[in-house]
């Protein structure tokens, strides 16, 4: 039996019949991290939901691995549509993977669900090193990242203050990992990491535009993996888009695919108080 934790290097570890373990470890990390700091975990039917009003990223709300009949994923899925009505959101969201039922496309359907994003979760293999050209993200940085972030996110200005308020909180906590790159005049480049529990994440990876194909984003996604090493992440893993840009820049950095994920939304605007 292949155990992810002490072996994540063993090549039966991305397996398709050994993906439902792999995924479990790293949605349990991407739900604490969707916590950070004001977040909320809990059970809704069969679904595990993360909701933090404060994360304005995708992984701060979210449900994952609604495991049951079809009849009790069915009725979860329309309990998290009030779920996230509830915080505000205009739309719920689901991230299926192999911790979630095989069915769920047809069962989502029925509901009025739809897939709106498919990706990849891929798994660091080998060694990474931390590049001189990376450091440790500074107090002074976080208005200058949250630009940054925000620009490539295509927040407005509100949206901006938001995001700002919230790195501010991931700056505190040390289970995150914040890196930047300047070029001595200012900052070109940020990644973000999450690790607990023997699981790391790299989260965001983001450089000024003017200054990609420089090798840059390679070396802020090794520094970012032997950061989250150094702090205890015997797995690495990361979520790219499926078949693009995103996964070929994965696996010149060392990252193999280890099992898809798919992104099921619904508008839940007519529920909102």
């Amino acid at each position: 039996m292949v155990d992810p934790l002490h072996d994540p290097d063993d090549p039966d570890l991305l397996d398709p019949y050994r993906a439902r373990e792999l995924a479990g470890l790293v949605e349990a990390a991407r739900i604490a991290s969707g916590a950070v700091r004001y977040g909320k975990v809990g059970k809704v039917g069969c679904a595990t939901v993360v909701v933090n009003r404060d994360n304005p990223f995708p992984s701060g709300n979210f449900a994952c691995a609604l495991y049951g009949s079809s009849a009790e994923v069915a009725g979860t899925l329309m309990r998290l549509e009030q779920t996230f009505a509830d915080i505000g959101r205009a739309e719920a969201v689901v991230y299926a993977s192999p911790t979630t039922v095989a069915e769920i496309e047809g069962i989502a359907d029925d509901a009025g669900w739809y897939a709106v994003e498919e990706s990849m979760a891929v798994v660091h293999r080998g060694r990474a090193d931390t590049s001189p050209r990376v450091r440790p993200a500074r107090d002074t940085d976080l208005e200058h990242v949250g630009a940054l972030v925000a620009d490539e996110l295509g927040l407005r200005m509100s949206g901006q203050r938001r995001l700002v308020r919230h790195l501010g909180q991931r700056w505190d906590d040390p289970r995150c990992v914040q890196l930047v790159v300047d070029d001595g005049e200012r900052l070109v480049g940020f990644a973000g990491g999450f690790a607990e529990r023997g699981v790391g994440l790299v989260e965001q990876v983001v450089v000024l535009p003017a200054r990609r194909r420089r090798g840059l984003g390679s070396d802020l996604v090794s520094s970012t993996v032997a950061a989250l090493r150094s702090a205890g992440a015997l797995l690495v893993a990361a979520h790219v888009d499926e078949g693009g840009a995103g996964e070929r820049f994965a696996e010149t950095c060392g990252f193999s695919g280890g099992y898809p994920v798919t992104a099921y939304a619904r508008r839940v605007d007519e529920l909102l108080d």
